[in-house]
């Protein structure tokens, strides 16, 4: 079935209230946003509409919309109307097999607080939480370095699961469902607690676009019994765990006296035993972080627990490391062939991100980089949406060193650009990033907070410069 509308995004009308009339509000900033990323994996312009719980005169008919999306909030949850257009929706959307729902988390609710219909909806949080005080700050900046962590890696996490669920929609979910057969291993990838949700996400896209299976796909319940039976369940189904421990020790669900991070790891190492005896292929990966100042004694305990517990241990191997080596033990277990991991000998790759608008200002810089030994990755600038972003996404995949050009570009193509170097992991590399530079003309400082080598390109120094970050790659 053809849609007239791609995703409707709904709301309370207080969500998209502002402070001055010249502000955009943030349902609307998160459209755009959203038009953005999904243009990016589409290759063609999303149909977006956004209508409020008020907003009759240009209502949409809900069954020309091929998938909702719920701005989730006190005020979405406690609005009759909003509710009725989503028991609307899931009535037209009864005989899909495909997920069509997904719902925005603006601002925290509990499990018990969300409408009982968007409980086991995917959630993607959208909102900023105060390290110190652990109170909720919505984002005022949306490219400051706290919103890159959090709004836009959910953001791309949301692209690519709208992508993915129109693919379905579009192909006919037969073919989805015959496509999925033979998918490889399925692997459970465990809830984490909030100061690792981002890493989470970041491997887990990884998993995905190499065709695995990645289990828990749903919200957990929040009562243990129910939420101890899904993981049991979803364990059974796979070959692998991963477990990512850090200094947050967890939620932990009604009834239980343990988080559901340790619940999930109490009830895999039950699984590998019984595996194990029943002759199963069955493995785990646990992932300590190196920095716990910030931990509890409670999570302190479980790790301790877990580093001596030969019970816990079970069918396991726990790891203290970086986490990027981490991911790299993940992707040379998983992803990569036996050929894949032989460190090609030779060039290495700079990719010089710029423009067509830029192609003769960047030349001078090309020359210093051949010079050096490099070879270059370019854009593709000719070619259909499609083709120009997957050349780009190949090059994020594949580059040693990165190198942002800025000239006549504004700073959001420059601030996209970024994004897009900070979500490479995610796009399947099979090696660390070596090293990222920006080159441009007046005052780039405020990229130095993201890992970036500033080089400006109005400076006598700015060839000496750019051959230090060379020399250090």
């Amino acid at each position: 079935m053809a849609y007239e509308i791609d995703v409707l995004v709904t709301y309370a009308e207080k969500d998209n209230e502002t402070s001055k009339k010249s502000e955009q509000g943030w349902v609307t900033q998160f459209k755009k946003f959203l038009e953005l990323m999904l243009l990016q994996v589409l290759g063609t312009k999303p149909n977006i509409v956004i209508k409020s719980e008020f907003d009759t005169a240009t209502a949409p008919a809900l069954d020309n919309a091929a998938i909702l999306v719920t701005i989730l909030t006190k005020e979405f949850a406690q609005s009759g109307r909003c509710l009725d257009l989503v028991e609307t929706f899931y009535k037209h959307a009864a005989q899909s097999k495909t997920n069509r729902v997904f719902k925005v988390i603006k601002s925290p609710l509990s499990m018990q607080e969300q409408p009982p219909r968007l409980r086991d909806s995917l959630g993607y949080e959208m909102y900023q939480l105060d390290d110190e005080t652990g109170a909720m700050k919505e984002y005022s900046d949306f490219f400051s370095p706290e919103a890159e962590k959090q709004y836009w890696m959910k953001m791309v996490d949301l692209a690519y699961d709208i992508h993915e669920a129109l693919l379905a929609l579009k192909e006919g979910e037969s073919k989805a469902e015959v496509k999925n057969i033979f998918r490889r291993k399925t692997i459970y990838l465990a809830e984490t607690g909030h100061d690792l949700s981002v890493q989470r996400n970041i491997i887990k896209r990884e998993l995905m676009r190499h065709g695995f299976v990645v289990l828990p796909n749903h919200t957990l319940p929040t009562r243990a019994v129910d939420a101890e039976r899904d993981i049991r369940k979803d364990l059974d189904e796979c070959t692998l765990s991963i477990h990512l421990i850090g200094s947050a020790y967890g939620e932990i669900p009604e009834g239980a006296d343990r988080s559901i991070v340790d619940m999930q790891n109490k009830i895999a190492a039950e699984v590998a035993l019984a595996k194990k005896q029943a002759k199963q292929d069955f493995s785990r990966l646990i992932w300590i972080a190196q920095n716990l100042k910030n931990a509890s004694d409670k999570q302190k305990a479980f790790i301790e627990t877990l580093k001596r517990d030969t019970e816990a241990q079970e069918g396991a191997e726990i790891l203290q490391n970086p986490l990027e080596d981490f991911k790299n033990i993940i992707r040379q277990e998983l992803i990569e062939t036996p050929d894949a991991g032989l460190e090609e000998h030779g060039t290495k790759t700079i990719y010089l991100v710029h423009d067509r608008i830029d192609s003769a200002e960047v030349r001078p810089f090309q020359e210093v980089i051949e010079k050096s030994g490099f070879k270059i990755l370019s854009p593709a600038f000719e070619g259909d949406l499609l083709d120009v972003r997957k050349r780009h996404i190949e090059n994020l995949r594949t580059f040693d060193g990165a190198i942002i050009f800025k000239g006549k570009v504004n700073d959001q193509w420059v601030r996209m650009k970024v994004l897009d170097l900070l979500k490479a992991p995610g796009f399947g590399r099979k090696k660390p990033i070596k090293g990222k530079a920006i080159v441009g003309a007046g005052n780039l400082d405020s990229y130095k907070n993201q890992n970036l080598t500033v080089i400006s390109s109005d400076s006598n120094r700015s060839v000496e410069t750019l051959k230090n970050f060379l020399n250090e790659l």
